[in-house]
Protein backbone atom coordinates (compact mmCIF):
# COMPACT_ATOMS: atom_id res chain seq x y z
CA UNK A 1 0.00 0.00 0.00
CA UNK A 2 2.83 2.27 0.55
CA UNK A 3 4.12 2.14 -2.96
CA UNK A 4 0.62 2.62 -4.24
CA UNK A 5 0.10 5.61 -1.57
CA UNK A 6 3.21 7.30 -3.74
CA UNK A 7 1.62 6.75 -6.70
CA UNK A 8 -1.46 8.30 -5.76
CA UNK A 9 0.32 11.41 -4.02
CA UNK A 10 2.14 11.90 -7.80
CA UNK A 11 -1.29 11.56 -9.54
CA UNK A 12 -2.33 14.34 -7.45
CA UNK A 13 0.77 16.13 -8.10
CA UNK A 14 -0.16 16.53 -11.49
CA UNK A 15 -4.11 17.18 -11.23
CA UNK A 16 -5.40 13.55 -11.66
CA UNK A 17 -7.61 12.44 -9.22
CA UNK A 18 -5.15 10.82 -6.23
CA UNK A 19 -5.88 6.83 -6.95
CA UNK A 20 -2.91 4.88 -7.06
CA UNK A 21 -2.80 0.63 -7.75
CA UNK A 22 -0.39 -2.32 -7.66
CA UNK A 23 -0.16 -5.47 -8.87
CA UNK A 24 1.14 -8.49 -6.44
CA UNK A 25 2.28 -12.02 -8.44
CA UNK A 26 0.86 -14.57 -6.33
CA UNK A 27 4.33 -14.98 -4.71
CA UNK A 28 4.15 -11.31 -3.71
CA UNK A 29 6.01 -9.54 -6.32
CA UNK A 30 5.47 -6.57 -8.06
CA UNK A 31 3.85 -7.31 -11.59
CA UNK A 32 3.15 -3.77 -12.35
CA UNK A 33 1.52 -0.52 -11.23
CA UNK A 34 -0.31 2.74 -11.96
CA UNK A 35 -1.99 5.63 -11.10
CA UNK A 36 -4.79 7.82 -12.42
CA UNK A 37 -4.43 9.27 -15.64
CA UNK A 38 -7.88 10.06 -17.34
CA UNK A 39 -6.75 13.78 -17.58
CA UNK A 40 -3.23 13.00 -18.95
CA UNK A 41 -4.58 10.30 -21.27
CA UNK A 42 -7.91 11.71 -22.03
CA UNK A 43 -9.69 9.06 -21.27
CA UNK A 44 -12.28 7.44 -19.19
CA UNK A 45 -11.31 4.18 -18.90
CA UNK A 46 -7.51 5.46 -17.59
CA UNK A 47 -8.09 4.46 -14.00
CA UNK A 48 -5.20 3.28 -12.07
CA UNK A 49 -6.96 -0.50 -11.28
CA UNK A 50 -7.37 -0.50 -15.26
CA UNK A 51 -3.89 0.76 -16.39
CA UNK A 52 -2.33 -2.04 -13.85
CA UNK A 53 -4.31 -4.62 -14.41
CA UNK A 54 -3.47 -3.75 -18.12
CA UNK A 55 0.43 -3.81 -17.66
CA UNK A 56 0.18 -6.81 -15.38
CA UNK A 57 -1.54 -8.83 -18.28
CA UNK A 58 0.94 -7.63 -20.49
CA UNK A 59 3.67 -8.83 -18.24
CA UNK A 60 2.13 -12.65 -17.70
CA UNK A 61 1.20 -12.48 -21.38
CA UNK A 62 -2.10 -13.51 -19.98
CA UNK A 63 -5.63 -11.83 -19.56
CA UNK A 64 -6.00 -14.26 -16.60
CA UNK A 65 -4.46 -12.91 -13.30
CA UNK A 66 -5.17 -15.77 -11.13
CA UNK A 67 -3.86 -16.36 -7.77
CA UNK A 68 -2.02 -12.40 -7.86
CA UNK A 69 -3.38 -9.62 -5.19
CA UNK A 70 -4.36 -6.19 -6.53
CA UNK A 71 -3.44 -2.98 -3.78
CA UNK A 72 -5.44 0.32 -4.73
CA UNK A 73 -5.94 3.32 -2.25
CA UNK A 74 -10.01 3.72 -2.83
CA UNK A 75 -12.47 1.37 -3.75
CA UNK A 76 -12.72 0.64 -7.50
CA UNK A 77 -15.76 1.72 -8.96
CA UNK A 78 -17.93 -0.43 -11.32
CA UNK A 79 -15.88 -0.67 -14.37
CA UNK A 80 -12.82 -1.47 -12.20
CA UNK A 81 -14.93 -3.92 -10.52
CA UNK A 82 -15.67 -5.86 -13.28
CA UNK A 83 -12.30 -6.07 -15.04
CA UNK A 84 -11.28 -7.06 -11.62
CA UNK A 85 -13.24 -10.19 -12.10
CA UNK A 86 -12.92 -10.80 -15.51
CA UNK A 87 -9.21 -10.71 -15.13
CA UNK A 88 -9.80 -13.09 -12.21
CA UNK A 89 -7.46 -11.43 -9.34
CA UNK A 90 -7.69 -13.57 -6.37
CA UNK A 91 -7.84 -10.65 -3.50
CA UNK A 92 -8.41 -7.27 -3.61
CA UNK A 93 -6.77 -4.54 -0.79
CA UNK A 94 -7.88 -1.46 -0.56
CA UNK A 95 -7.76 1.91 1.46
CA UNK A 96 -11.00 4.10 1.78
CA UNK A 97 -14.01 3.18 0.88
CA UNK A 98 -16.11 4.90 -1.82
CA UNK A 99 -19.26 6.14 -0.70
CA UNK A 100 -20.69 6.90 -3.82
CA UNK A 101 -19.48 4.71 -6.46
CA UNK A 102 -17.64 1.76 -4.74
CA UNK A 103 -18.35 -1.50 -6.51
CA UNK A 104 -16.63 -3.67 -3.82
CA UNK A 105 -18.84 -4.01 -0.67
CA UNK A 106 -19.75 0.07 -0.55
CA UNK A 107 -22.57 0.91 -2.48
CA UNK A 108 -22.30 -2.24 -5.13
CA UNK A 109 -20.53 -6.14 -4.54
CA UNK A 110 -19.49 -6.54 -7.90
CA UNK A 111 -16.57 -8.65 -6.85
CA UNK A 112 -18.53 -11.01 -4.88
CA UNK A 113 -21.13 -11.57 -6.74
CA UNK A 114 -22.64 -14.90 -6.38
CA UNK A 115 -23.43 -14.74 -10.03
CA UNK A 116 -20.67 -13.94 -11.22
CA UNK A 117 -17.91 -16.24 -12.41
CA UNK A 118 -15.21 -15.76 -10.29
CA UNK A 119 -15.42 -14.03 -6.99
CA UNK A 120 -12.43 -12.03 -5.28
CA UNK A 121 -11.70 -12.02 -2.05
CA UNK A 122 -11.76 -8.05 -0.57
CA UNK A 123 -9.57 -6.77 2.15
CA UNK A 124 -10.73 -3.61 2.94
CA UNK A 125 -9.12 -0.44 5.58
CA UNK A 126 -5.01 -0.77 4.70
CA UNK A 127 -3.89 2.83 5.25
CA UNK A 128 -7.46 3.82 5.07
CA UNK A 129 -6.69 7.42 6.61
CA UNK A 130 -3.74 8.04 4.77
CA UNK A 131 -5.96 7.17 1.09
CA UNK A 132 -8.77 9.79 2.60
CA UNK A 133 -6.56 12.37 3.23
CA UNK A 134 -4.80 12.47 -0.49
CA UNK A 135 -8.33 12.09 -1.41
CA UNK A 136 -9.92 15.29 1.02
CA UNK A 137 -6.73 17.28 0.29
CA UNK A 138 -7.44 16.92 -3.47
CA UNK A 139 -10.91 17.99 -3.76
CA UNK A 140 -10.52 20.64 -0.97
CA UNK A 141 -8.32 22.49 -3.22
CA UNK A 142 -10.33 22.39 -6.29
CA UNK A 143 -13.75 23.37 -4.46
Amino acid sequence: MTRALELARAAGESGEVPVGAVVLSPEGTVLAEAANAREAEHDPTAHAEIRALRAAGAVRGDSHLDGCTLVVTLEPCTMCAGAIVLARVARLVLGAWEPRTGACGSVRDVVRDARANHRVEVRAGLRAQDSQALLTDFFSDRR
